[in-house]
């Protein structure tokens, strides 16, 4: 079976698209889903495709409408719901873990709830304060979650279909500036399992860990590193709960080096769990301790300037990769 060439916004698409037709209780909604076809024009099509009970477009009210996809759940529907920013998925988060990530256990269980919350994730260009927020390592500390954050075109499709199918409620973390970047999908079904990380290149000097839009960071900065003669193996996690430390655990019997790279903060980031999973499965193999490159300690400036000190950047990739290696 060959391959396509599609942007990420067209695999999400596909990833709905192909799930609703499958699956008669599958549905979509949220803020702009239906007529205005999609704030990033994800839905575009859906609507005149599936009608207004299968693409409803939503009050801007996220505690209510998730609440209600909460609900639909229980009762055997499967809502995929859009958050059209993941800032604004703090108006439900009492819902979210009150209410979806609990009723499997609060109710013995008798309820599952099998929907899918998905938006975009992270900064996008000059959005500022409180439209920057990166919420990985909020929803993964939540018992009852599963969190899915992929970098790639394939891994956004299939991930998708797969979280869509999951009898659980799954966080899928999406990010603005990757939904035009075009990959290679395969055709016909595609599935990607949960908890399975992505070698992207295998590599013998260093491990470095990275997620949504940082891979594409490491990805400039590893040029920059053969040409010091640094031979870096890339893994993306794909999923960050559950997350695959057996395949970080193989690679770093390897290399003795590990960079994490992500766009969140430092002080309790997911790379701080990582951090720690390694540290219990590896000791003995690190020969020196893991370096973290994060987003700084304050909130996202608006002016452009800023914002490039606050994020991670393949320069700090790069430095992060010498200090590990003994090269700064």
């Amino acid at each position: 079976m060959g391959t396509k060439k599609i942007t990420i916004r067209e695999a999400l698409r596909e990833a709905i698209t192909e799930e609703m037709e499958r699956d008669p209780t599958v549905f979509l909604m949220g803020e702009e889903v239906g007529e205005y076809n999609g704030a990033y024009k994800i839905s575009e099509g859906l609507l005149d495709r599936f009608g207004p009970r299968r693409v409803i477009d939503t009050p801007i009210a996220e505690n209510g409408f998730t609440g209600l996809a909460v609900g639909a759940a229980m009762v055997g529907l499967r809502p995929v719901v859009e958050f059209m920013s993941f800032n604004f998925s703090l108006v439900a988060m009492d819902q979210i873990v009150s209410n979806a990530c609990k009723m499997y256990y609060m109710s013995g269980g008798l309820f599952n709830v099998p929907m899918v919350m998905r938006g975009c994730n992270g900064a996008a260009a000059q959005v500022s304060s409180q439209h920057s927020h990166c919420m990985e390592s909020i929803f993964a500390f939540m018992p009852g979650l599963k969190v899915i954050s992929p970098s790639s075109a394939a891994d956004h499709k299939g991930l998708l279909k797969t979280a869509i199918r999951d009898n659980d409620p799954v966080i899928f973390l999406e990010n603005e500036l990757l939904y035009g970047v075009p990959g290679e999908v395969p055709e016909g079904e595609h599935l990607v399992p949960l908890g399975v990380a992505n070698v992207m290149k295998e590599g013998s000097d260093v491990t470095i860990i990275a997620h949504s839009r940082m891979v594409e960071f490491v990805k400039a900065a590893i040029p920059h590193l053969q040409e010091m003669n640094i031979d870096v193996e890339l893994i993306d996690p794909r999923t960050i709960k559950p997350f695959d430390i057996e395949t970080v655990s193989r690679s770093i019997r390897k290399t003795n080096r590990v960079v994490i790279v992500e766009e969140g903060w430092r002080f309790c980031g997911v790379g701080a769990e990582f951090g720690d999973q390694i540290y219990s499965r590896c000791f003995d193999y690190l020969d020196a301790p893991i370096v973290r490159v994060t987003s700084t300690e304050n909130p996202m400036p608006y002016a452009k300037n800023l914002e490039i000190a606050t994020l991670p950047s393949p320069d700090r990739i790069i430095e992060a990769v010498k200090q590990v290696t003994y090269r700064a």
